[in-house]
């Protein structure tokens, strides 16, 4: 497996847009901190920029000796608002950013089975780049549960189109998240997201979900005993032969020092995990 860092962890907290650190730093603090990648968001570069400005980050990744595992290419598909799904309706500017930024996988967004054709007619172009398009387990869309997530997969059928494991998204969601579901998720599995959501009741964060409503939860680090136990999901990737990215996807800088955070979610995964 490949370990990713996430340019989220330098996001403001609750600001999708907005970004504390230069991609030049976030790339050096990953490359230290023992990270084989980055995964691009708009907070620093996305199809609201110049095309310029994507090369040029793939330039400044490219010194650090990075790739960018994974671009999201808009405020809205992270922001998971009434716009989540609109990149569906022209993918063509974020073919042409991931393309810019050298990578083939973009993450989307799907809140409605309307979405489902939208999604067909996008990987259909995206194919024809040698570009692959994912959606994560996330609350408050098609894949908020992993029932509706296998039917969603199944019906948009292609090669190109898959998911985005996130194990904290389905907790709070009351689903498993275990073996059983990364062996469901298997034929379709092109990323792997990790944050650690401790739900209860004196959380003091709330996440909307659709099936469980409003959940109060805390962030915690990685390893905490009372939040997700990543090793077994560890092994079983391991077990399955999952050779792809795993992405620390934490907001580092809510509640954290950012290197600190960064290098603490390096050091535990590595201890527990296969990487290169």
């Amino acid at each position: 497996m490949k370990l990713s860092l996430s340019t989220r962890v330098a996001e403001v907290p609750r600001q999708k847009e907005k970004a504390l650190m230069g991609l030049d730093d976030m790339a050096s603090l990953a490359k230290d901190a023992g990270y084989s990648a980055l995964c691009m968001r708009a907070s620093q570069v996305g199809v609201q920029h110049p095309l310029a400005d994507a090369k040029a980050a793939r330039e400044i990744a490219s010194q650090h000796g990075l790739p960018f595992s994974m671009v999201t290419g808009d405020i809205d598909t992270p922001a998971n608002n009434d716009r989540a799904q609109m990149a569906l309706r022209n993918i063509t500017p974020f073919l042409d950013l991931a393309a810019a930024l050298g990578s083939d996988l973009i993450r989307i967004g799907m809140k409605a089975d309307t979405d489902i054709a939208w999604a067909q007619r996008s990987a259909d172009e995206a194919a024809d780049r040698g570009i692959r398009l994912a959606h994560q387990s996330h609350t408050c869309t098609l894949f908020e549960t992993v029932e509706k997530s296998v039917q969603v997969l199944r019906q948009v059928d292609r090669e190109n189109f898959g998911i985005i494991y996130e194990p904290a998204n389905l907790l709070v969601c009351g689903q498993e998240y275990g073996e059983s579901v990364l062996r469901e998720f298997e034929p379709w599995l092109m990323n792997v997201y990790l944050q650690n959501m401790k739900p209860w009741e004196r959380g003091g964060q709330t996440i909307e979900t659709w099936i469980n409503g409003p959940v109060p939860f805390d962030l915690v680090p990685f390893g905490e005993p009372d939040g997700i136990d990543f090793a077994p999901i560890m092994e079983v990737l391991g077990k399955m032969g999952y050779g792809g990215y795993v992405t620390v996807h934490q907001n580092v800088a809510d509640g954290m020092d950012i290197g600190e955070g960064a290098r603490q979610f390096a050091g535990y995964l590595r201890s527990v995990g296969d990487f290169e």
